[in-house]
């Protein structure tokens, strides 16, 4: 063989080899995520055509694959739509997907590695594999008791069983139909799409989870806690003049109530919102023990499994003022409506935070379970003493105090309500967070629009009445 041929042929066998590694690259390392990728039609016009898994509140689908003689052989179908859009997501030829109908997209589909055998079996058998259905822990009557209570109103409730981190309602509004999205009909579809993604009220948003809002006054329960865990009692006194100057500024903090007095008790201080009180409460404490107790209930970190959170924020360095205006929930402090319920629930929970979890199990057709939901302690964020002694301060604020719009009769409820300013330009939020016992559930409601007017805007008596609405609905 001559010098040519010889270079000729190694650099044949060169690209050769490089052919085989790169196909065997995507075979072995890449099939996954080109699979899963919403852009590959190929494997788009495949699930289309596959019986997809419902999504199942209780025993009632919320999201199901009827036969269709359209362009597939099956439409997706919600049969509730806008009520478990928040839930659910969408699935789309076009847009792909969201919610759990992305998050458990493989086992819907009847793709996972934990269905190969399943797969495999109806080949033999010359049928076409179906995709298993996913329960979820959402209890039906919680939910539509939520929806009814924001209706047109911009907002979110976020419920969770504060013994286990359940999800038994999530609701974020204005909500949207995905069946317009799911439709096979994809001109349509397109202009579903166009409409729901240029909408000023953004529908498409998931405000209970995926969107942070200064909380106001419900983050004062995470500065009792950090009193109470420096050594601080219900009992103990802070000072509560009516307006305190903030250090450092020529600006004075106001109450929006009268305190009782220029000293007042920590438990009275929460229940009638002071606000100076707790400012001095966070100039005492200093931020660094503010943030540590953030910290243990949730704040600057995501919640892991299947609810795909936003990050809920405590300020990184503030000085002085800062730290005063942290105290009482504003400055940059800022929460999802599901991290302020997991903040109730763990005082509730005696101080033990719970792994927040919206799917209790996953099943193939012949009800085989691929994958179920072990309950999950995160960490404590309270003492037991502590928690008992905040829960009883936060009964006081539902009885006595800024909450009693939530009362509930034959139930005991603490609670605490918010009213946060975020833009001169646009009305407060309205938050209302608390807890029940039997049944055992925590409550976030999050009012980001009322359509009333700024002086009647506020957190007990906007978010009080939805909260009791939804613990009726679990009784």
């Amino acid at each position: 063989m001559n010098g040519p041929i010889r270079r000729v042929a190694i650099v044949a066998a060169v690209m050769f080899l490089a052919l085989l590694l790169n196909a065997s690259w995507l075979s072995v390392a890449r099939t996954d995520s080109l699979n899963a990728n919403p852009q590959n039609r190929r494997t788009r016009d495949a699930e289309f055509d596959r019986d997809r898994g419902a999504i199942l509140a209780g025993n009632t689908p919320i999201a199901r694959s009827d036969p269709s003689k359209g362009q597939f052989s099956y439409q997706r179908v919600y049969p509730e739509g806008p009520t478990y859009a928040n839930i659910t997501g969408y699935y789309s030829y076009d847009y792909g997907r969201s919610g759990l109908e992305d998050m458990y997209n493989r086992e819907l589909s009847g793709t996972s590695d934990a269905q190969f055998f399943g797969r495999l079996m109806e080949s033999f058998q010359g049928g076409t594999p179906a995709g298993a259905s996913v329960q979820t822990t959402i209890n039906q009557r919680a939910q539509q008791a939520a929806v009814n209570g924001l209706g047109s109103r911009k907002g979110a409730v976020v419920a969770l069983n504060y013994r286990t981190g359940a999800v038994l309602a999530m609701v974020s509004t204005p909500s949207y139909d995905p069946n317009k999205l799911a439709s096979t009909d994809l001109s349509a579809a397109r202009q579903a799409w166009q409409q729901l993604s240029t909408d000023k009220d953004r529908p498409l948003a998931k405000r209970a989870t995926r969107e942070i809002y200064p909380p106001g006054s419900t983050f004062k329960l995470v500065t009792a806690a950090a009193a109470l865990t420096d050594g601080m009692t219900a009992d103990s006194t802070v000072p509560s003049p009516a307006k305190l100057r903030l250090p450092q500024t020529t600006i004075d903090l106001t109450n929006e109530v009268n305190c009782g007095g220029d000293t007042s008790s920590l438990a009275h201080a929460l229940e009638v919102s002071c606000n100076t009180a707790f400012a001095n409460l966070g100039l005492r404490l200093g931020a660094d023990k503010l943030r540590a107790q953030a910290r243990l209930f949730g704040f600057d970190s995501s919640f892991g499994g299947d609810l795909d959170s936003a990050t809920s924020v405590f300020p990184a360095s503030p000085n002085d003022p800062q730290t005063a205006m942290s105290a009482i929930g504003q400055y940059d402090v800022a929460a999802t409506p599901l991290q302020m319920a997991v903040v109730a629930g763990a005082i509730a929970n005696d101080g033990q935070v719970m792994e927040p979890f919206l799917v209790q199990e996953v099943r193939t057709p012949d009800l085989q379970i691929l994958s179920s939901h072990h309950n999950s302690q995160m960490q404590r964020a309270l003492s037991v003493p502590n928690a008992r002694s905040l829960q009883n301060m936060m009964v006081g604020v539902v009885e006595n105090g800024t909450g009693r719009a939530a009362q509930v009769s034959g139930t005991t409820v603490g609670g605490k309500t918010g009213t946060a300013q975020s833009d001169p330009a646009r009305p407060p939020y309205a938050w209302f967070v608390g807890f029940a016992k039997d049944p055992d559930v925590a409550i976030a409601v999050f009012i980001e629009e009322a359509d009333i007017q700024r002086s009647e805007i506020a957190g007990g008596r906007l978010g009080g009445p939805i909260f009791s609405q939804v613990v009726e609905a679990l009784k």
